[in-house]
């Protein structure tokens, strides 16, 4: 259930308070009524947008989101992930300077292909209607909107990786490893995705 607690890629227990994990399952209840998702086909395109707005005098302090107030660049990266968001850049007197183009989701194609990949969350096995896909390298930084450059990660599991710092490589296998961070293990050795490190031997094939 969206209550119960997540153990870690390593088996560890979940970190989260009781609490948190509420917080988190909430987050979720929220999120798929805004979708209106009945299942969990996750090729649809996202269908929300943001508008982010920042100071060219200080971009690093990372601005403010529409109805929402301040948020960090770490924050405006995790909510852009797998949405369009347009970047307007403000004066000292509030006043626009520049626009940039709204960008950048998974197209249906490309999403239908992370789902047949990685199943679910890579991390925690959450299923594919309550995943978002994530930018292994952010598009705001150059990275391409591939299938090289993307993984399904649910909401909890998406804040981890943005705030509390869990990386994800792409390996050989062209398939996403988890790297923990340092608090969880500190030679932060590379954990397979959730789904292969479930596998069974009939599902091999996939």
């Amino acid at each position: 259930t969206l209550s119960a607690p997540k153990p870690q890629p390593d088996g560890s227990p979940d970190p989260r308070t009781p609490e948190q994990i509420c917080a988190a399952a909430f987050e979720t209840i929220v999120e798929l009524a805004a979708q209106g998702l009945a299942d969990t086909t996750f090729s649809a395109k996202p269908t929300n947008g943001l508008l982010w707005t920042w100071s060219a005098d200080n971009p690093a302090l990372g601005g403010d989101l529409q109805n929402m107030g301040a948020i960090t660049e770490a924050t405006a990266k995790l909510l852009s992930c797998d949405t369009t968001i347009t970047k307007i850049m403000l004066d000292p007197n509030g006043v626009p300077l520049s626009v940039g183009e709204a960008k950048r989701f998974f197209t249906p194609g490309q999403r239908k292909a992370l789902l047949v990949r990685d199943r679910g969350c890579i991390k925690c096995g959450a299923h594919a209607g309550r995943c978002q896909g994530h930018h292994l390298h952010h598009w705001a930084d150059g990275g391409p909107t591939d299938l090289d450059n993307g993984c399904l990660l649910c909401t909890s599991c998406h804040d981890d990786v943005h705030h509390h710092g869990w990386d994800i490589i792409m390996g050989f296998d062209r398939h996403p490893w988890l790297i923990p961070p340092a608090s969880i293990d500190t030679k932060r050795r590379p954990v397979p995705s959730y789904h292969r490190r479930t596998m069974r031997l009939d599902d091999t094939a996939a």
